[in-house]
């Protein structure tokens, strides 16, 4: 089997109802890094079969260049999640990055969608193991079972946070998702987002903020947005347009944080080598460098270059 790069660029993430022809058409316009066509939530329940053949037409037929293309089925509770699977991936598995499973409680729930998938990959004569698969963590079940989930699968490229029904599984007293419940004074929301993102870096796996429903709302959501950056996040929900730039832009390093991770890079590679001396420390600047730097430096550059960006310095050779 030839190996999957799972570490896609993820830092907005577009959510498509599935059965909105006109939604489907814009999404693929938008700068969004991916977008995951929705089987689940966004379709009801007397529209989910037209919606899956919506789907395969529109993954078969549209311009998606430059996106990652998820499609989120429905549960495995539900009486649906077998046939999502087996009609869309049959339909249009060449065109497909990842299945999205909402709701996981367990890593047998995963495991379960593996298998489905490698019988249809092979039913069909598609690369075996190249589809990946999106964990979705909604309730307190699955924060419980988050480490053997996140070990459950090769498939699995990320650990995606779904806040709003994960506040209703523990009764949070709030009807605004993503926005702190009254009467709490930190942030109430800082155990389970570092509680995905630990069982996602341990099993290099990608961690996903979920939505910030209130739309019209830009620096709420940039508020919340900057905190899972601020954590370690890759990405985040966006579920407007007008999300769309702001995820970008807070989950990218800004240019000097950039430049700078560049900068340690090319100074460690230099002083580690025989024409720098094969020292394991060297100064860049005032900033004293080493391995652990060069780990750290690794963090931000990659995010950058990802990113598509540019770095507007250049190391020069400290003079003798």
């Amino acid at each position: 089997m030839t190996p999957v790069n799972r570490l896609r660029p993820r830092r907005s993430c577009l959510a498509v109802p599935g059965s909105n022809p006109r939604f489907l058409e814009k999404a693929q316009g938008l700068p969004a890094d991916q977008v995951f066509l929705d089987l689940e939530d966004a379709c009801a329940p007397l529209v989910k079969e037209k919606a899956r053949h919506m789907i395969v037409e529109a993954l078969n037929e549209g311009d998606w260049s430059g996106k990652a293309r998820v499609v989120r089925v429905n549960d495995w509770t539900t009486h649906w999640t077998y046939r999502d699977v087996i009609t869309v991936v049959e339909g249009a598995g060449p065109n497909l990055d990842c299945v999205m499973l909402p709701k996981v409680q367990d890593a047998r729930q995963v495991v379960a969608l593996d298998l489905l998938l490698t019988q249809i990959e092979k039913t069909m004569g598609f690369e075996v193991g190249r589809i990946g698969i999106e964990a979705q963590i909604e309730n307190a079940k699955g924060l419980v079972n988050v480490d053997d989930i996140a070990a459950s699968s090769p498939r699995l490229e990320t650990i995606v946070f779904g806040p709003a029904d994960f506040m209703a599984s523990i009764n949070m007293r709030t009807l605004v998702v993503g926005e702190q419940p009254a009467g709490y004074g930190a942030d109430a929301y800082h155990y389970i987002l570092m509680r995905i993102l630990m069982a996602a870096r341990a099993h290099d796996l990608q961690a996903i903020d979920g939505p910030y429903l209130q739309v019209r709302n830009p620096d709420g959501f940039r508020e919340v947005a900057g905190r899972a950056a601020a954590l370690g996040f890759d990405g985040k929900w966006v579920l407007h347009p007008d999300q769309v730039g702001i995820a970008n832009e807070l989950f990218s390093p800004s240019q000097e944080d950039y430049d700078h991770a560049e900068l340690i890079l090319d100074a460690y590679a230099y002083c580690t080598s025989e024409e720098g001396g094969a020292k394991g420390s060297a100064m860049l600047g005032d900033e004293m460098i080493d391995e652990a730097s060069r780990k750290m430096a690794l963090v931000i550059a990659g995010k950058g270059r990802a990113a598509g960006m540019t770095r507007t310095s250049k190391f020069e050779i400290p003079e003798a």
